[in-house]
């Protein structure tokens, strides 16, 4: 492809262009891929993640906190509603999800972790469980998963923040990545 005169290398697609290539409503619940933020500290990541969920066609799992609502809505820059599932006691659910056949994949770091690079896209549904961003994944938490994932960090600190660790994990378990 030649670049035309004075023109840009790179092309950029017009968002009438991309409409027009992604599905046209929005998803209702495919039931496939879960985000559980269960134990969540900062608001403003859950309607990032509440995004990064729409991109990828997962639902999001939240505990029915006074404020999540709120929260889910300040960070909401869709245009339709999103898949979300409310959690009464996160606990007992991800026990019922279990329970149920869903594989329970937690964003941790464990001896036994997987890294993310070889995490594998699910073929199952998946519930990928994250938890409090200074804590992690509550110790009784833990018997629950089938697998813990590990994303890799080089610098300082010990962990990203819900929203991030979040949307590297979905992607990667939609095969995106």
């Amino acid at each position: 492809m030649s670049r035309p005169p004075g023109g840009p290398a790179i092309r950029v697609r017009p968002p009438r262009e991309l409409r027009r290539q992604r599905r046209r409503r929005a998803h209702s619940c495919w039931d496939h891929l879960v985000a559980a933020p269960l134990w969540p500290l900062h608001g403003a990541n859950l309607g990032t993640l509440l995004r990064t969920c729409d991109a990828v066609g997962a639902c999001m799992a939240v505990p029915r906190f006074p404020w999540v609502p709120d929260a889910l809505a300040r960070g909401d820059t869709l245009r339709r509603p999103a898949c979300v599932h409310w959690v009464n006691d996160p606990l007992g659910w991800l026990e019922r999800q279990r329970d149920a056949g869903s594989r329970v994949v937690g964003v941790e770091l464990a001896d036994e972790a997987v890294r993310l690079a070889d995490l594998p896209p699910a073929r199952a549904r998946t519930v990928a469980v994250l938890g409090h961003e200074r804590s992690g994944i509550p110790g009784e938490a833990l018997d629950l998963l089938d697998l813990a994932v590990e994303i890799p960090m080089v610098g300082g600190g010990s962990s990203l923040n819900v929203a991030v660790a979040g949307s590297l994990v979905l992607y990667k378990l939609a095969g995106l990545l």
